[in-house]
């Protein structure tokens, strides 16, 4: 006669099934894989580019298992590395500069268990194989790069109040503006710490010039250097999410260190390049004084009039635009998508915070009826998404972004406006790359310590409880059963450690089960 009622075992029956159901996955294993994603936000991963992978493949006559798009880009499963390595180089070769490769790890789940929810665990870098890398961050540049955009916020400010000066330069990180007279010194000083509460301000006299230095206090230096290493940190993290990695850890170490672990990541370079990405925002004036055929002409041949460059727009028309920047991506506070309400069209609506406001307000109020580009700058590479006239003055801080292709567009380009650009510039100090087959190796030692410690736990309490032993170690099978089940669950990321862990855990659960069962 059973001593519990029927739904307690009926309940210890769907446990243990669904424990198996989430444990199974996790011996699938990985296969070599590539991942096929676009460089600029302007160019689409979509069906189109899946075909075109396909048929490149098919034609190179390299087999591949699978092949499939989400939203990272085209994945395509493959039996070897070295299949993978070949599909790599033709398809670079194929694609070009517009798509970027880069080798992968993939897990073999059938799609039936996918579906239901059962994923394996994540694994670290000690188990999969990957890349880890120590990144120092510039603070000097962070600080001087402050000091510059102090520069043009002075010279603005001076100009709308009509303050009269000649000459605003940059020493190291102080700022030195200089005047004719000490009562248009006294003017600026007193409008400037009252715009500019941030920096500290001091007179002095030089022969007949009166100069008026600002420099950033240590309160603002602190400050100014951990939003560097706070917007560093948020930026690397919106760009590895490109490369489709499981668990990366990214996280400060240090006052200005960052470590980056992408498991599973098997292509360095392209974990470099990933990691160095960034795209920003620049407003800048056309040069409407040098639109004429034969200006253009002549600046497509090198012969860029002074104070302009050359670039290009949507439709692949050349624009001279000036080299005074009049606002750049460090002033947007959000971005994101929308639709002109009038033509229907997407767009970008981009907030700017308070100074970013007060100077956009400016300059469109000084050139009504004049076009402003507003370039696109990633990866080394510029474009002008839009050059409108400006019909008002536009205040505020909502600037509204017109220029899309599609939605898509818009969304892309506001994540990289959102991500924006590296605050200061990093250096790699230090570089580990896992490889796979080390990890491969590591898991079969893992395995094997857990499966032989088991074994030997199993045979000592067989031998000392022997019919409540094999109960026991039936117990211990199936808690190490729904152990790994809800790991895999709350997708966890085991690394060595947590498997030699398991292994104790068995081990103790052996020595405490001497205390609770008879002999």
């Amino acid at each position: 006669m059973n001593r519990y009622p029927a739904w307690k075992y009926i309940l210890v029956a769907v446990v243990i099934l669904i424990g198996l159901l989430f444990t199974i996955p996790n011996f699938y294993g990985e296969s070599p894989a590539v991942q096929v994603s676009a460089t600029k936000a302007t160019v689409k991963a979509d069906a189109n580019l899946l075909k075109k992978v396909e048929a490149t493949l098919k034609l190179a006559d390299i087999k591949f298992n699978g092949i499939f798009l989400d939203v990272n880009g085209v994945k395509v499963r493959f039996e070897s590395p070295e299949e993978q390595l070949k599909a790599k180089d033709k398809l670079i070769a194929s694609l070009g500069k517009d798509y970027t490769v880069a080798l992968n790890l993939l897990s073999q789940t059938p799609n039936w268990l996918l579906a239901i929810g059962a994923k394996p665990m994540y694994l670290g870098l000690d188990l999969r194989g990957g890349v880890h890398f120590l990144l120092q961050v510039d603070m000097k540049a962070a600080l001087d790069k402050a000091a510059e955009s102090s520069v043009g916020d002075f010279r603005t400010t001076l100009r709308r109040e009509k303050i009269n000066y000649f000459g605003i330069s940059r020493d190291g990180q102080k700022v030195e503006v200089k005047f004719e007279s000490a009562d248009e010194l006294e003017k600026a000083q007193k409008i400037l710490s009252k715009d500019y509460s941030d920096l500290t301000f001091n007179s002095s006299v030089n022969g007949k010039e009166q100069l008026l230095t600002a420099g950033i206090g240590e309160a603002t230096k602190r400050k100014i250097q951990e939003f560097a290493l706070k917007q560093n940190l948020q930026t690397l993290h919106n760009r590895i999410n490109e490369l489709g990695v499981a668990e990366p850890i990214v996280q400060q170490q240090g006052f200005d260190r960052i470590v980056v672990q992408l498991p599973g990541v098997q292509d360095t370079a392209k974990a470099k390049e990933i990691l160095g990405r960034t795209a920003t925002l620049e407003i800048r004036m056309v040069d409407e004084e040098r639109k004429d055929f034969a200006t253009l002409e002549a600046a497509e041949k090198g012969q860029v009039p002074f104070g302009d460059e050359l670039y290009k727009n949507r439709d692949g028309q050349p624009i001279l635009v000036k080299k005074n920047v009049v606002l750049t991506g460090d002033r947007i506070t959000d971005a994101g998508p929308g639709v002109n309400q009038q033509t229907g069209r997407s767009v970008v609506n981009v907030t700017l915070d308070g100074r970013g406001a007060g100077i956009f307000k400016n300059v469109t109020r000084d050139n009504v009826g004049k076009r402003m580009a507003i370039l696109l700058i990633e990866k080394n590479s510029t474009e002008v998404i839009t050059a409108p006239v400006i019909n008002e003055e536009i205040g505020g801080g909502h600037v509204q972004i017109s220029g899309m292709d599609n939605a898509q567009e818009a969304t892309d380009i506001s994540l990289l406006l959102r991500a924006g650009a590296l605050a200061a510039p990093m250096e790699i100090i230090e570089e580990r790359t896992v490889g796979p087959s080390m990890g491969v190796e590591n898991i079969k030692r893992g395995e094997h310590s857990t499966m032989w410690g088991f074994a030997a736990i199993a045979t000592m309490m067989i031998i000392y409880y022997v019919v409540f032993g094999g109960v026991s170690v039936l117990a211990l099978g199936i808690n190490l059963l729904l152990l790994v089940a809800l790991l895999s669950m709350l997708q966890a990321t085991l690394t060595l450690p947590g498997l030699a862990a398991i292994t104790w855990a068995n081990a103790w659960r052996f020595y405490s089960s001497k205390k609770i069962v008879p002999k």
